[in-house]
């Protein structure tokens, strides 16, 4: 049962100091699911008549790093004959962006494709990517890159799943011992390095997908079914190591993950009922801000507007600033990524893509850590580095199956001590993906040949949360 308590639901008043701004150069184009790419642009789909396509745009910030005035520029189109709405994406440890399945294609009625195709942002191609052998669907599928940088995939319709290599881009079957289909779940990677799954299907039920074994097993119920219209909301962990679920129920749980074994459920905060009709995330975004709180979207019923938008701060959940087009949106036109600032990217399938900023600063112990950088580098040139933290405490964002948007990678960023101007420098070969965890992670960076020469600091960003700085000389 649904009951709105007062005590877990603060309803009067807004969040202090977090606010909305419109970008300065809006799209020309509707604005769908976003990627942040490793070099620290953004890559966006365009709708095409209200759904999907196979043309995408990239937003790079301006020269001081802001995203607001950034500019637009077209990037290459998907292979011809896809265009895919609602699917599988993730940007991949060599920091190539894969795509997979797509309830529609190119406008077509829901046909659940099984095409996918994969997006090389140093040559700005696609290539398409087949599906693994024997799947006549993939559809609007779950999705994670694990610690080990395996990309997993679910189908729509099935209860199996296929991990690829995203060096030799070969699948292998996996997943034995799912309770239920993958049909409209999210998968939330956990700092164990297993998967976290609320089922649909077989709500209450809650499973864990152990990258070890291959295997599903039971993580427990929930104290209320989060599934409702066989729909699922976002679930995001938190620095604390908790996760936050939420329902197309009304509802969320609260999940606390257990060393080596099933951890257990608590009942989070409802969303509020309003206007006589309870607020729920069929389908819609939530990110995990700088902070630790996470901001979300919810609207009533089964698709349904208006839209709301709310922060969970690990007890209560409270009313945040709405963006322009929330009269007219539903939670799950929305989508939501992580900057490199630590704002949150937004968009709605309309022409206004808007910024939030959040109050409050991240703590600390949740920053990346440099234990070896280069003192000094040359434009054009690739370098490695390393230290603790560079995936995050998190994957920063969650969806379910529509879109998926994760952060959990390492950026690097200069800024130059003589004029401010902020370069990022392309990463790729991360040697983990593993989120809040201790052990030392490395990656490579790519200096790119416009930087200015002289002296800078460098910084590893995560999930919008940089670390301490570091001297670096541009040669």
């Amino acid at each position: 049962m649904r009951k709105l308590s007062l005590a877990l639901v603060v309803l009067a008043g807004l969040v202090h100091a977090q606010t909305w701004q419109p970008l300065t150069n809006q799209p020309t184009f509707y604005a769908s699911t976003a990627l942040l790419l490793t070099d620290g642009t953004v890559m966006v789909q365009a709708l095409v008549s209200g759904t999907g396509s196979g043309i995408w745009w990239r937003l790079t910030p301006d020269s001081s790093g802001s995203y607001l005035t950034g500019t637009w520029s077209q990037l290459a189109s998907m292979p011809s004959g896809y265009g895919p709405l609602y699917y599988a994406s993730a940007v991949l440890p060599n920091g190539q962006v894969v795509v997979n399945g797509g309830e529609y294609n190119l406008g077509n009625t829901q046909v659940e494709t099984n095409l996918g195709a994969i997006y090389n942002p140093v040559t700005n191609t696609w290539r398409s990517l087949a599906a693994p052998t024997g799947w006549t669907a993939i559809g609007d599928a779950p999705s994670v890159v694990l610690s080990n940088g395996q990309y997993m995939l679910g189908n729509c319709c099935y209860d199996t799943q296929a991990l690829l290599n995203p060096t030799t881009l070969k699948w292998t079957i996996t997943g034995a011992g799912k309770a239920d289909s993958n049909s409209e779940e999210g998968w939330t990677l956990l700092p164990e390095a297993t998967v976290l799954t609320v089922d649909v299907d077989d709500a209450p039920n809650t499973e864990l997908y152990n990258p070890t074994t291959g295997t599903w097993s039971s993580a427990g119920k929930t104290p209320m079914d989060l599934a409702e219209y066989t729909e699922m909301g976002p679930a995001v962990l938190r620095p604390t190591g908790t996760v936050f679920a939420t329902g197309a129920s009304g509802d969320t749980a609260i999940y606390t993950p257990a060393a080596g074994g099933p951890g257990s459920w608590t009942a989070g905060p409802a969303f509020p009922v309003v206007g006589g009709k309870q607020l729920d995330i069929a389908d819609g975004p939530a990110a995990l801000l700088p902070n630790g709180d996470v901001l979300c979207a919810a609207s009533p019923g089964a698709y349904e507007t208006p839209l709301y938008f709310y922060v969970y701060n690990g007890t209560t959940l409270t009313a945040a600033p709405r963006t322009p087009n929330a009269p007219q949106d539903s939670s799950y036109y929305g989508r939501m990524v992580i900057l490199p600032t630590g704002q949150v990217f937004f968009t709605d399938g309309s022409k206004d893509i808007e910024l939030y900023t959040a109050s409050g600063a991240p703590n600390p112990a949740w920053a990346p850590v440099i234990s070896s950088a280069p003192a000094s580098v040359t434009p054009g040139d690739t370098y490695e580095i390393s230290g603790v933290l560079f995936n995050g405490m998190s994957q920063g964002s969650a969806y379910g199956d529509d879109a998926q948007s994760a952060t959990n990678y390492p950026l690097v960023r200069i800024t130059m001590t003589a004029t401010g101007h902020v370069f990022y420098c392309r990463t790729a070969g991360h040697s983990s993906m593993a989120v809040a965890s201790p052990a030392t992670v490395s990656t490579h960076f790519e200096v790119p040949s416009t930087i200015e020469t002289g002296t800078g600091d460098l910084v590893v960003v995560a999930n919008g949360i940089a670390s301490a700085p570091v001297a670096v000389t541009v040669n």
